[in-house]
Formats: structure tokens, sequence, C-alpha cells
């Protein structure tokens, strides 16, 4: 039998819930022109600048793609005024966290995180065999001193996703620094940074003021939301050599595609694309604030490009009468917030066609 073969905690793994292709949610309610705010992605597209560099990498798919990386990483250490082999480069920062986890922790072996927090770290620490140690957030925010308070000579990794994914909030530099300042360098911090080009004002993490500091850490970051290419998968860490250079080796051949490659390089020099994208974020924002305020409705700070709230009714059963208007958002049940959804913030005319759909949800 293969569950002879297979470890309890692969056998009591539940797998990430994938959503359906738009197309098929259509078919089954019959429904067309709906509008995805479910997954944070970009509402105004790719890059243009990457669709170029796509369409112009395609003539070269039958070569095997840059397996170390060396553009990407050359123009990323520009970007962040470091030298290259600061850099490793995943299928997604999910890919680059897998790395992370995969290297350091061992079965029985503890991994920190916060509740709610993003899913894929204690998927990928079960999958190995680590145990995951959860603490609840207080007042939607990270509970620095309960995870400090819970470090263990077993804690190999601590995440701190800045800003949070699902709830939008973050933590000031200050308090950082505090948590920081006198944890033991036996173990990692990961500061998972998918979101951090929206985070506006002053007094936020700033990872290079403790890159070389006596506690290893990485940070991770995406090119999947400012920039417009989640369906490439493409992300990377940065941290200091010796730790990259530890996190390489196990990481497989020619992970990233040769398109998705040249689609990043491209994307970070589409200074136009990403102003017009943060314009679009703040000016969203606002609008979805204000017409929360008048309907009564509680939603968290967000520092991202989605906002977490209460729609004081089942969640899931929000999330289908919301489908039934052709408005696709996330239920947040599976999160341990029974009544919470949380929508990406999109166009304006996006914006306009939820809110009139989560009015006319909440009357009925």
């Amino acid at each position: 039998m293969i569950e002879k073969l297979v470890p309890k905690y692969i056998q009591t793994l539940t797998p990430y819930p994938p959503g359906k292709p738009i197309e098929e949610l259509e078919r089954e309610y019959g429904i067309t022109g709906s509008i995805k705010l479910a997954s944070n992605e970009n509402p105004l597209g790719p890059s243009p600048r990457a669709v170029e560099a796509i369409r112009e990498a395609a003539e070269d798919i039958h070569r095997y793609p840059d397996g170390s990386y060396y553009y990407l990483k050359q123009r990323l250490g520009e970007l962040h005024n470091l030298s290259p082999d600061h850099f490793i480069i995943g299928n997604g920062s999910n890919e680059v966290i897998e790395f992370l986890i995969r290297t350091l922790v061992g079965v029985e072996d503890e991994v920190i995180m916060g509740d709610p927090s993003f899913i894929v770290y204690r998927l990928v620490n079960q999958a190995v065999g680590g145990k995951n140690v959860i603490i609840p957030l207080k007042d939607w925010k990270f509970d620095l001193d309960a995870m400090k308070g819970a470090v263990t000579d077993r804690t190999k990794l601590i995440f701190i996703d800045n800003p949070n994914n699902p709830v939008g909030t973050t933590i000031t530099d200050e308090e950082f620094e505090k948590f920081i300042s006198d944890l033991p360098n036996t173990l990692m911090v990961v500061l998972d940074e998918a979101y951090k080009e929206f985070v506006v004002g002053e007094g936020h993490v700033d990872f290079s003021r403790y890159m070389n500091g006596p506690v290893p850490i990485v940070s991770t970051r995406t090119f999947s939301k400012l920039y417009g290419l989640s369906g490439l998968r493409v992300g990377y860490g940065v941290a200091r050599p010796e730790i990259i250079g530890m996190v390489q080796r196990i990481r497989s051949p020619f992970n990233v595609n040769h398109i998705a490659q040249a689609a990043a390089r491209a994307a970070l020099d589409d200074t136009g694309f990403i102003e017009r994208t943060l314009a679009v974020n703040r000016e969203g924002m606002d609008y979805l604030y204000a017409e929360f305020e008048r309907m009564g409705i509680f939603a968290v700070e967000s520092h991202t490009n989605f906002i977490l709230l209460d729609a004081k009714k089942p969640a899931p059963e929000v999330y289908e009468a919301m489908l039934q208007k052709g408005v696709i958002v996330r239920s947040m049940k599976g999160y341990g917030l029974p009544t919470f959804i949380r929508v990406t913030v999109g166009t304006p005319e996006e914006n306009r066609r939820f809110i009139a759909a989560l009015d006319a949800v909440l009357a009925e």
C-alpha cells in the first residue's frame, strides 16, 4: 500500500486549493464578463515592455534558459546596489521560500510564523517534516514579542511577510530592529516582501539595514504583483553571498524559463507602467475605503494592493453571491476569518462594479 511508503506528515498535508479558471466559473454559473479580484494580480495587465520582450525571446525557446541568470542578476544588482551574488532566482518567490525551508529545516525542526499569514509557509514546512509554530496576530499585526518568546533551540526559520498577506498590515523599522536585536544567530529570519513596492510613507522596514547583521536574514521579492507577471512565475531572494551560496545548492538547473527571465528584466525598466500601477492602486484604495466607511464595513488598513474586510455574513456565502454577479473575491474562512473576504484593488471600473455587487449582496 502506498500509505506505508509515504510519511505521516505528507499524508496529513492539505494541498493548496487552486481556484478554477474564469472561463470555467462563467460556464458553471451562466455568467459572462466577470472580473477577478481574488489573487492580487495587477489590474492593468503585464508591463508592455515585458510583453515586447516576450515576443522577442520566443524565437530562442529551442535553447535552454540561462541557468546562471547573469543578465537578470546584473539588473537586480543595479536596482538594489548590490553585487549579483546577493541574489537567488526562483519560479516565483514561492520557490525561494521552498528553497529556504528545504535548506534549513529537518524533521521536527521548528518554523515560526504568524496567523493569519501566507499559507505557503506552513504547507512547505509540513512537507519536509518540520513543525509549524503559529503565533496569532495582535491587533492585525505580528505579535513580535510572542514570536520571539516562541524561539527554541529547534527553531530554524521565522517568517514575517511584511506587508502581511492576507491582512495587508506592516511592522515598522523600529519594531523590527527591537525584534531582531537579541535573536540568536542559530536561526534565520525571512522578510517576505512580495508587496513591498506598494508601501508608502516613512518608518517601514529597510531590509538593507539588517542584511549584514549578526542574525542571518533573507528578503524575498516577486514580479507577480507590481510588474504584472504572475503567469510567468519569477521571483528572487536577497541575502549575503554566503547564504545565497548555501541555498543555491538545492536549486534545480533552469528553474526559471527563458521567457520569464526576459520579461522580468524588461519589466524592471518599465518605469511608466510602474508609476501607473501605483497611481491606480492608490486611487482605488482611497475609493474603496471611502465606500466601506459609507457602508459601515470594517476594513483593515492595508499597505498592499488588496483589502481585508468584514462582510458580517458567512464568507463562503458572500463569495458565492458575488460570483453570481460576476465578481470573484477571496473567502477568508480558510484563514480562520469566517466572515471576512479579501478583494484586490482593481481598475476604477472594476472597483465600482465590486462595490455595487457588494452593496446588493449585503442588502439581500
